[in-house]
């Protein structure tokens, strides 16, 4: 199944895993909406909505980026509004707006746990919510929310516990709307990976350079969304899928391909967390 003149309305995507994500279905000829915060250059990070917008045009998309908080109910409904509008209906809601912190809980700053909680939890279902209605109207609609399986051990619980709560939050909500209306034939689905993988997150907030160069590239997760989407959503909802099995299950026996330093044997890379 492709892509082509479906709607996929994502939160932020102004750069990295969003970005990679919406420019694979671009390349099919896909609407992408997204709802992005960036609307000027950031002083350390590429990208705003307007350049990602140029990027999905370039590669055979039609874009509409909208400036926006994915916390803010009226930005949410203002999203979905502009976007039906605009191409007709929605297909895809992909919940890719997250904030990282990886402090412990007496480090944790207070505003930032509120933060994770709006952006992470409460932006995932409200904007998940908020679309349903036109989501029902599609042939083939899907939610998927990146974030991770639900590994209740102590090492990750303990590990930092803001963060945690913000991301299992997301899934949580995920997997709720998939019971919700699965007898909408809605599918949602959340996708996280094995390995750590090459943005900004990863580089200013979990290792710098040296993790940069054991990780994979954004463009991995990008095709495991693409065949989760592409499937049809009464195949598969409600699952906490992990981007390599996704692939593999997809065909793909070769990852080499994705490593972000060419050469770099899977072994050595770095293992994402939420994973045993």
């Amino acid at each position: 199944m492709s892509l082509a003149g479906k709607t996929i309305l994502m939160s932020g995507g102004s750069r990295g895993i969003g970005l990679a994500i919406a420019l694979r279905a671009a390349a099919d000829g896909a609407n992408i909406a997204l709802l992005a915060k960036t609307d000027t250059p950031h002083p350390k990070l590429e990208g705003t909505v307007h350049t990602a917008a140029e990027q999905i045009r370039a590669v055979g998309g039609q874009a509409l980026p909208i400036v926006g908080d994915v916390r803010s109910d009226d930005d949410i409904t203002e999203a979905v509004l502009k976007t039906a509008g605009e191409f007709g209906g929605i297909d895809v809601v992909v919940n890719n707006a997250s904030v990282i912190d990886l402090s412990t809980s007496l480090d944790l700053a207070a505003k930032k746990y509120d933060l994770m909680q709006d952006v992470n939890v409460r932006g995932t279902f409200m904007l998940s919510r908020a679309a349903v209605p036109v989501l029902r109207e599609s042939a083939n609609p899907h939610i998927l929310s990146l974030s991770p399986p639900l590994n209740l051990s102590p090492r990750w619980l303990g590990a930092h516990t803001g963060y945690t709560m913000a991301k299992y939050g997301m899934t949580m909500a995920t997997l709720g709307l998939a019971a919700e209306f699965a007898d909408a034939g809605i599918a949602a689905n959340t996708l996280w990976p094995r390995t750590t993988i090459a943005t900004a997150a990863v580089q200013f907030a979990l290792g710098g350079d040296r993790m940069m160069k054991v990780s994979r590239t954004p463009e991995i997760y990008a095709d495991a969304a693409y065949a989760v989407v592409t499937a049809p959503s009464a195949q598969r909802t409600g699952r906490t899928l992990i981007v390599e099995d996704v692939l593999e299950e997809a065909g793909v026996t070769d990852f080499s391909g994705y490593a972000a330093v060419p050469g770099t044997p899977d072994d050595a890379l770095f293992p994402d967390i939420f994973l045993d």
